[in-house]
């Protein structure tokens, strides 16, 4: 029974690597087949191998550890735009927005977060417009990493500025004080 079975397997695979032929038919016609007539003088056809193509290999991203870098970083350009580089932002609430460069367009499964005075700010995005809220006054730093799930895989070099916000304490900033009527 398994010499049948092997038989018949062997059987079935011989059309996929059977041999093509060409000829002249009576007409003029050019007929390929795979099955050359018996009298005529048909031509074996010899195919070129057929071609192949490797995948390539996925990115490689930057795992950093302190200052040591292990392999090259997925994104040539990760930086923060938008923010003032001698001059103070004025932001009385302490809400802004800022950009985000990236080169090569964000891969489908990376995520952006900025990062305030070193640490995690808000919640991660494929936006490349993030809004800050309630910052308060003073110099700060402000990065943005890239995440892949939660690990961080890139991060850009950190941007120092300075926020202005109005001091509420101030006199001027005051209602003005209701004053007696004189007296007629």
């Amino acid at each position: 029974m398994r010499r049948i079975l092997t038989c018949l397997l062997l059987s079935l695979a011989l059309p996929a690597s059977a041999q093509i032929y060409t000829y002249t038919d009576a007409n003029g016609n050019t007929v390929f087949t795979d099955q050359p007539p018996e009298g005529v003088a048909a031509q074996p056809v010899q195919l070129p191998p057929t071609n192949t193509v490797e995948p390539p290999a996925p990115a490689t991203p930057t795992i950093s550890n302190g200052s040591e870098t292990t392999t090259e970083s997925p994104y040539r350009l990760l930086q923060v735009t938008g923010l003032p580089s001698t001059d103070a932002l004025r932001a009385n609430a302490g809400t802004f927005s800022v950009g985000i460069e990236v080169e090569p367009r964000l891969a489908a499964n990376h995520r952006l977060r900025l990062l305030l005075d070193g640490q995690p700010y808000g919640q991660p995005s494929n936006v490349p417009r993030l809004q800050l809220t309630n910052v308060a006054r003073g110099e700060h730093s402000l990065a943005v990493e890239v995440l892949s799930g939660d690990e961080s895989i890139q991060q850009s070099a950190a941007v120092t500025f300075a926020v202005q916000r109005v001091n509420t304490s101030s006199p001027a900033l005051r209602p003005p004080t209701a004053k007696p009527n004189p007296a007629p």
